[in-house]
């Protein structure tokens, strides 16, 4: 089926909610009650980027704000707060990246490293300001360098499971005349 389709795009928008959805299914079992040394990735933060780095068009903001606003509330999270700055990242990082034309993919990560990092910094201080209690420090580095580290492998996946490559320059181009 071709890429650029609209029942193919809206497809791939139904899986990328169908992985949110796994994603946050198995961050709600209950499989170990005590406390730990780390937090694990955020795996569906890097979903999101990477799905939104290599085709913008199966992630709109609109499903990224709804996915992310229902994660915030699954987790008991602060409403809305994650889920602003996410979209707000993505847009920022989807701009910077659609100008700078073939970026490889090393450049890809420092970039989405880069993001990570300020994302858990605002994160932080908008509780900090808000006087939200929060995680301790070493527990949310843990978390960053970990989804950070996770983000090549959740690339690797998206690309061979999903099919989520970047476009080539005349499809983007196609996209964006449509």
């Amino acid at each position: 089926m071709d890429s650029l389709s609209p029942s193919w795009i809206w497809t791939m928008r139904l899986v990328y909610a169908g992985l949110s959805l796994a994603i946050l299914f198995f961050q709600l079992l209950p499989l170990d009650t005590s406390p730990g040394f780390w937090a694990g990735p955020d795996l569906l933060i890097a979903l999101t980027l990477a799905w939104s780095l290599r085709r913008p068009d199966y992630v709109p903001a609109f499903l990224i704000a709804l996915v992310l606003l229902m994660a915030d509330l699954l987790l008991l999270r602060p409403p809305g707060l994650l889920s602003a700055l996410s979209v707000a990242a993505t847009v920022f990082l989807r701009n910077r990246m659609s100008g700078q034309g073939e970026t490889g993919f090393v450049g890809e990560w420092i970039s989405v490293s880069m993001l990570l990092v300020g994302l858990a910094l605002s994160y932080r201080l908008a509780l900090t300001l808000t006087a939200v209690e929060r995680a301790p420090f070493y527990l949310s580095a843990s978390q960053v360098l970990l989804t950070i580290g996770c983000y090549p492998l959740v690339v690797a996946v998206s690309q061979t499971l999903f099919g989520v490559r970047r476009l080539a320059p005349a499809d983007a181009e196609a996209l964006g005349n449509r």
